[in-house]
């Protein structure tokens, strides 16, 4: 049992229907059973997402809590919208922020593209770990070149992680779990 119970919001992407065996699925089952309050929303129309409705769904339910530690896990095209937040991003506490689509990858997707028109590389204020795997299909070039170098973001590199989805492994993921108890820990590819 927990002492200080924490808040946490898991934020899927594109065409996540939140499946049993994704990993943020497992990691919200986890998390519960801990204490903690999770809240893992559907976000609005995800095999065609509008940003203006994730935004929405993000102010809907990313308030800070009344006490506690307020952590957010992005996963993906959330990614982007935790970047393309700005001012409306919720006052976290830290933010983990997983296998993001490369720019030109959204681009290239016309369900997608409006995440990343307009998208600012250049701020050095986003809060956040970032988390990749090498051969990440939406991601090519890297999402340390992408995002975590341009951003100034501490990262964590997972050799053979893919887009760290079911598909390459990852239902359960105990390094994640860690970390959400422990932000000094790092997220390994360790299953």
């Amino acid at each position: 049992m927990i002492t200080t119970p924490k808040t946490f919001l898991i934020l899927h992407g594109f065409q996540n229907h939140r499946p049993a065996g994704h990993w943020q699925h497992w990691l919200a089952g986890e998390l519960r059973g801990r204490g903690h309050q999770v809240r893992y929303p559907g976000l609005p129309e995800p095999d065609a997402p509008v940003l203006a409705d994730w935004l929405a769904a993000l102010d809907a339910h990313g308030g800070r809590p009344a006490g506690g530690e307020f952590v957010v896990l992005a996963h993906s095209l959330s990614v982007l919208l935790w970047l393309r937040a700005g001012d409306r991003r919720p006052e976290a506490d830290r933010a983990l922020l997983v296998a993001p689509p490369s720019p030109a990858v959204t681009a290239s997707i016309p369900e997608i593209a409006a995440f990343a028109d307009g998208l600012d590389l250049t701020r050095k204020d986003v809060p956040g770990r970032l988390v990749y795997g090498d051969g990440d299909p939406y991601c090519p070039e890297g999402a340390d070149a992408a995002y975590g170098a341009p951003l100034g973001l501490d990262t964590d590199f997972v050799p053979g992680g893919a887009h760290l989805n079911p598909d390459s492994g990852y239902g359960p993921w105990p390094a994640v779990l860690e970390w959400c108890e422990n932000p000094e820990a790092r997220v390994t590819g360790a299953r």
